[in-house]
């Protein structure tokens, strides 16, 4: 097994973990390297007993308590409170980031002019302006991008990401 693909594709997925722990971009960056330096090292001694995700995501919680360990000196009781009742936040920032990072992997396997459509329609660009830019009509790019868009919603609805 090698660790290059593992990285690829597991690493957004233990960052935007590691931020909703964190919740220091900084941090979660430092742990989702340090996450993946101790999968390599014990790549050797991964049995198998469960999934390659739920391994990684046990050394990053590892990683994450190490680093508390290190800091323990006094986190005032009201900060641990206000994370404590933020908590429903800490999910929420997750699984925005899991929804994102999918999207753009779905939008990444669309056709070349799907993906520039899309990509002006959220930069704000209007119909006519995309239009205009790629050379096509505006009837076009409004279907171009209904239909792309209509495809992202329901592959994400089935894979469970988004609901009506």
């Amino acid at each position: 097994m090698q660790m290059e693909p593992l990285y690829r594709q597991y690493r957004q997925e233990v960052y935007c973990y590691l931020l909703g722990l964190t919740r220091d971009p900084l941090l979660a960056e430092d742990l989702t390297s340090e996450t993946f330096l101790g999968a390599l090292a014990s790549l050797a001694r991964f049995g198998g007993g469960s999934s390659i995700r739920t391994w990684l995501f046990s050394i990053a919680r590892n990683k994450w308590y190490d680093h508390l360990r290190r800091k323990r000196p006094a986190v005032p009781l009201d900060e641990l409170a206000a994370v404590y009742l933020d908590g429903p936040d800490l999910a929420e920032h997750a699984y925005q980031c899991q929804l994102a990072e999918r999207l753009r992997q779905l939008l990444e396997a669309e056709p070349e002019r799907a993906r520039r459509v899309v990509g002006m329609r959220m930069e704000g660009y209007s119909y006519p302006e995309i239009a205009a830019r790629l050379g096509i009509s505006e009837g076009s790019a409004r279907v171009i991008d209904h239909r792309t868009r209509k495809k992202l919603r329901d592959t994400l609805e089935k894979e469970g990401l988004l609901y009506e």
